[in-house]
This record gives structure tokens, C-alpha cells and sequence, in this order.
């Protein structure tokens, strides 16, 4: 973890994304503990945060069984000591020599197949020394977004073309419970998460039943991670990942409390416009994203220990700040004096930015660099 020269983060330069490394370490500790208590193996995803330190982290130093949405990260986390890598991502034809270097390098890399035409591609570039491809099934379970829908022929049918395939191994059945996001509490949350999760299985199930036996089973997402039901203890793996920082969109969702969030952007204000009612800060959409498209009552964060104010609308580099209602009282706001974004979702606020402001009670104990690229 490197350093910095500054010590506190009411310091900082701004506009920076500050980490909690204290409830980074809390949030990783109850859902590791969470699925240990289950017997279930939990696989975290990478995509959140991007950096080695957050890694060990969750893996409690393992450096094992890691997903990923990017090469770019599965080749970070390799060059530095990971293995068992997820590539949790349906497999890009532009991508298939790298992911076949990967395999060659790497004891256990996996890959995601959601077709026919994905398979011929892996078909066609057998790997190296003998080695197998590890394939995981993507199965839609009404999420909606990847995968073949789980109900219908051509899910088993595909199943079991990758089982029959020489060269390539069926390592599991991979779905993702994104419908959980619509979620409005943990009683829906659940609802979602047994769904999914009972869909899987059944496919499973399938799958032995036509000869081909063996296959893992995973599902994920925060929500569902956050509020596990007990039929997931019959499941191979899980594989959340927004949950090691959580951000205003879960606390919504039911995933966790607002206590639970890991990450600021810190912001100062740089200019009074009393005739407009406006407050002027230094952060923009580059800071923060655009995500959650401003309809949370505060606009686009919740601003820390000020529920009288929104962040109403952001340019490149500005944010627009305004009462939520009557007047604006100025002096509250000094010039140079700075303010606290929560945001909504995290992945989306934490991609904004080259470098990650480590601290624990406000001293900073290092920075962190995520990686970055395809």
C-alpha cells in the first residue's frame, strides 16, 4: 500500500475517492464468514474495485478463486500472484488468444460461454501441454441481461455440446441474480435469490440426469449475498462483489445500511451564487458518474451530515448544489470548505478515478491504484 504525503483526508486535494479501510475490512469479514457458515465456496468479484490490496482483502489472502469482468483484470491479478481466475464475461472472439495465454499460464482460468459459436472459437485454439479449457455455462435465470435462458432446450442442449467437447471441460453453471437490484427490501431480495438459485439447481439436476455429472453450480450479486436464503447452501460457489465498499443504491435496495458504505468523494466549495440559491463545488460526473440519473432526494449523492441539500446537477467538472427547500444559508458553506458525497453506486463513482485515498478515522494509511483497460 503506498503512501502519501498528506496525512488526514480533510487535506486532500479535491475532488478524491476516499476508502474506509475499516468497514472495506468489516463488510469482506461478514461475507466471508456469511458462506463459511453456509459451506459454500465465496468467490468475490474483482470489478468494483480493481486493486491488489482490496483483493487480499476479500480472498483473506488467499490470492485464489477471483472473478473478473476484464482481461485487463484477470491479467493484473495473475501478473501478481492470483490464480483460479473467473473470467466472468461471455467470451469475445477479439479476446480468445489471450484468454487461451491465461490458461496456458495460470493452473486453474475459466472462461464464459453463453453459445454454440462461443465454443467453436475455443475449438479452434486448443491449448497448449494438454490442457483443457474451463468453461462455465452462463444460464439466464430472468435476469435478463447474458446467458441462455434456463428454461429452455437449448441450455441443456448447450450444456452438454461443452461436456462432449475434446479439449474443453464444463467447470460449472453461472448465473447472475441482477434482477435483484429492483429489489425494494430484503423480503424481495430474497425472493430473487431463491428463484435463481433454485433455477440452477434444477438445471443441475438436468444435467445428471442426461449423464453429465460433476458441474458447479454459482450464483451472485450483492443483494442476494447480502440476504442469503437456505437453499444456497446446496450451491457450489457464490460470487457478490459490490458489497466490499456498498453504496447508496444497496442501502436502498436492502442490501445494507448506510453505515455500511466504505466510500466517500470529498469536495470543496468553490463558488456562492446567492441569486441563483446555488452552491458551486469541484466535483463533476467525472468524479462521480452520473449513475442513479439524480432521483434520489438529495440528487446525486447523499452529501454527509447535510440532508437539506442536493447535488442537483454536475457538467465535467462542477457540481450544482441547492437547497432542497428554501433558502440556502451561505454561511454553512464557506468557501474552501469541503463536503462529503456518498455514492449512489460505487463501481460506477470508484472507475472515475486514477487512485483510491486509504483511511482509517480520517488519518490516511495509504493509496490504492485500481487497474484500468479491456
Amino acid at each position: 500500500m503506498a503512501s502519501t504525503a498528506v496525512e488526514l483526508i480533510k487535506d486532500l486535494s479535491t475532488p478524491a475517492f476516499v476508502v474506509d479501510l475499516d468497514i472495506v475490512k468489516r463488510n469482506a469479514s461478514v461475507m466471508l464468514a456469511r458462506f463459511q457458515k453456509l459451506g459454500v465456496q465465496l468467490r468475490p468479484h474483482m470489478k468494483t474495485h480493481k486493486t491488489l490490496e482490496c483483493a487480499d482483502i476479500m480472498t483473506g489472502g488467499s490470492r485464489r478463486c477471483i472473478v473478473v469482468s476484464t482481461l485487463a483484470e484477470a491479467s493484473f491479478f495473475a501478473d501478481h500472484g492470483y490464480d483460479d481466475i473467473l473470467y466472468a464475461y461471455p467470451l469475445p472472439f477479439d479476446k480468445v488468444e489471450r484468454c487461451a495465454e491465461l490458461s496456458e499460464k495460470l493452473s486453474l482460468f475459466h472462461v464464459l460461454v453463453d453459445s454454440s459459436l462461443a465454443l467453436q472459437e475455443l475449438k479452434r485454439r486448443p491449448l497448449k501441454q494438454g490442457k483443457a479449457w474451463h468453461v462455465w455455462m452462463k444460464l439466464d435465470c430472468n435476469n435478463g441481461r447474458a446467458g441462455v435462458p434456463h428454461a429452455e432446450p437449448a441450455a441443456l442442449q448447450l450444456a452438454q455440446e461443452i461436456s462432449e467437447t475434446e479439449g474443453v471441460e464444463l467447470t460449472g453453471i453461472y448465473a447472475h441474480c441482477g434482477n435483484s437490484y429492483g429489489s425494494k427490501g430484503e423480503e424481495q431480495i430474497k425472493a430473487v435469490a431463491q428463484e435463481t438459485t433454485t433455477f440452477t439447481l434444477q438445471f443441475v439436476e438436468k444435467l445428471k440426469a442426461v449423464g453429465v455429472k460433476g458441474p458447479k453450480s454459482s450464483i451472485g450479486s450483492t443483494p442476494s449475498c447480502s440476504h442469503p436464503v437456505p437453499d444456497m447452501a446446496m450451491l457450489s460457489e457464490v460470487h457478490p462483489g459490490n458489497y466490499i465498499f456498498y453504496d447508496v443504491q444497496q442501502s436502498l435496495i436492502g442490501s445494507c445500511r448506510l453505515e455500511d458504505v466504505a466510500v466517500r468523494v470529498l469536495t470543496r466549495v468553490i463558488g456562492h451564487y446567492p441569486h441563483k440559491n446555488q452552491l458551486l463545488v469541484d466535483c463533476g460526473w467525472t468524479a462521480l458518474s452520473h449513475d442513479g440519473g439524480g432521483r434520489l432526494p438529495t440528487g446525486y449523492a447523499v452529501i454527509e451530515g447535510h440532508p437539506d441539500i442536493k447535488l442537483v446537477s454536475m457538467t465535467q467538472e462542477h457540481g450544482r448544489v441547492e437547497p432542497v427547500s428554501g433558502k440556502l444559508d451561505f454561511s454553512q458553506f464557506p468557501l474552501g470548505s469541503m463536503l462529503s458525497l456518498m455514492p449512489y453506486h460505487a463501481c460506477a463513482t470508484a472507475v472515475m478515478h486514477p487512485v483510491y485515498y486509504v483511511h482509517s478515522k480520517g488519518k490516511i494509511v495509504g493509496t490504492w491504484k485500481p487497474t484500468r483497460g479491456w
